[in-house]
């Protein structure tokens, strides 16, 4: 695991972030009685205010809404087990969260507006580009969006979503990891009910699983299986828990950003932090994927899935090469043009995702042998490439969220 002293570098990019994302946990938006824990949330609206007073631009992500309607329906937490009662907390509890926030906001002058968002303004690159768009005029009015997941309709998506396409949803951490993807933000806050990722060491040295005993690890460079294996389990209020927020944390190193996981609960952590302080544990990189790289491993559904040969694999891992068709194998699932597909080896074993030229039908004639010769004019997508080089992620570090349940906040 690669964990250093608070660096430097770190604190002064925390003092100049000019746009953050914030994402506030269900443990700090809700009390032990299914209300809006005020005592915690007032704090943390001062200081979202005064970072916008000193020209920040922020986005709040909110959990909160599911907890929020079991408590004004009287639901005990036993009844979330259930999908279509989950979703009706979430109808009832978005009203309830807004007009918390309205009321806290107002107060101090900002104006806020409320943005629900489905898989599919991620993982349809239209939307997602629409999204930017609406997100960025929000910001120029000088208004705060406050994000979370359309639980009441997308939550349905999820439960029905057939086995050739992979989730990209889990929870807010991810959400929020993927707004400051794609507003290119300069940092993500994850606030939650815990003083960072905490890790302890047994007696004779070796790391041991992450205990709320022991101090938060400062400054992270690198997330390896060993960080992930210390950070396990959900949260008791949330869906997340620590490994969620490690694997968002993952995303904004990714897009060249900072992220923190701080105690939400403490009412001076975000000054602290954006004055530079040790909060926490923070998370940075410096090197950086690209706008539609980071769409291709993160945001889009994977449709289809190509098992390729060993020589096709070597060249996409070296670095060099686009996957022509005909160094695939086999077709496992069907997909279309521009859709996101899994790239596997002879072994079965997925190593890099891309977005496809042609659809899967095309592919399996060209394979076949049994196609047309193309035409003279055809460009070389239609010869035969099957995903362009600057198309393909390796997918190494890349956390695969496939499989995550979504259930509840």
């Amino acid at each position: 695991m690669k964990a250093v002293e608070h660096g430097g570098a770190a604190s002064e990019r925390l003092r100049a972030a000019r746009r953050v994302v914030i994402k506030l946990g269900t443990s700090i938006v809700t009390g032990v009685d299914g209300e809006i824990c005020t005592e915690q949330v007032e704090p943390i609206v001062r200081s979202i205010a005064a970072l916008k007073s000193a020209g920040r631009q922020v986005v709040l992500v909110s959990s909160g809404a599911v907890g929020l309607g079991a408590g004004r329906l009287s639901l005990p937490r036993a009844r979330l087990s259930d999908l279509v009662v989950r979703q009706a907390c979430a109808a009832v509890g978005q009203n309830l969260l807004m007009n918390a926030y309205e009321r806290l906001f107002a107060a101090l002058d900002i104006k806020i507006a409320q943005v629900l968002l489905t898989e599919k303004d991620f993982t349809d690159r239209r939307s997602y580009k629409n999204l930017r768009s609406t997100m960025e005029k929000l910001l120029k009015f000088g208004v705060l969006p406050i994000v979370n997941e359309n639980d009441t309709v997308s939550t349905a998506e999820l439960e029905y979503v057939n086995e050739s396409t992979e989730r990209i949803f889990g929870d807010n951490d991810r959400l929020a990891a993927l707004v400051m993807s794609k507003l290119e933000a300069d940092v993500l806050i994850l606030l939650t009910d815990v003083g960072g990722l905490l890790f302890r060491k047994t007696k004779n040295g070796s790391s041991a699983h992450a205990d709320e005993r022991a101090e938060a690890i400062p400054l992270v460079e690198k997330i390896t299986a060993e960080l992930r294996a210390a950070a396990a389990g959900p949260s008791a209020s949330g869906r997340g828990g620590m490994l969620s927020k490690v694997d968002a944390a993952q995303i904004a190193m990714r897009a060249g950003g900072v992220a923190v996981i701080a105690k939400g609960t403490m009412p001076d952590t975000l000054d602290r932090i954006f004055a530079g302080a040790r909060v926490g544990t923070t998370f940075v990189s410096s090197s950086r994927m690209h706008g539609k790289r980071r769409w291709i491993a993160y945001a889009a559904n994977v449709r289809g899935r190509v098992v390729v040969n060993a020589g096709a694999r070597d060249a996409i891992l070296d670095g060099k090469g686009s996957l022509l068709a005909s160094g695939v194998i086999r077709v496992e699932r069907d997909f279309d043009s521009l859709d996101v597909v899994s790239i596997a080896g002879p072994e079965g074993h997925e190593f890099a995702r891309g977005m496809a030229n042609c659809a899967s039908e095309e592919v399996a004639v060209q394979i076949n042998g049994s196609g047309r010769s193309p035409d003279r004019g055809e460009s070389s997508h239609k010869r035969g490439v099957l995903v362009t080089r600057d198309n393909i992620v390796i997918l190494g570090d890349v956390p695969s969220f496939a499989g995550c349940r979504h259930n509840g906040e």
